[in-house]
């Protein structure tokens, strides 16, 4: 469903900007936490992990799923390094 809405934007950037949009209302009606929340959630989830990884924000996803009878939170985070503390 949201790829055959991702046709409809031309450049790559406004479809992924879009498309992380209608996640987060789709979210929204799931689990009952606006979007606002979910963006602080995707934020926070950003800096923590970035002080040990490289991470492709543009790429990451999160997402609330219903499974049986709770709700998941699934992040899809790609990592492009690990950052090596001392």
């Amino acid at each position: 469903m949201l790829d055959s809405l991702m046709h409809i934007f031309k450049s790559e950037k406004s479809g992924k900007v879009a498309k992380r949009r209608l996640q987060m209302v789709l979210i929204q009606d799931r689990a009952s936490v606006s979007p606002e929340v979910m963006e602080r959630i995707r934020d926070e989830i950003i800096q923590v992990i970035s002080k040990y990884m490289v991470i492709d924000k543009t790429d990451m996803e999160i997402s609330l799923e219903n499974v049986d009878d709770s709700v998941a939170l699934v992040a899809n985070i790609p990592v492009q390094n690990v950052k090596h503390h001392r």
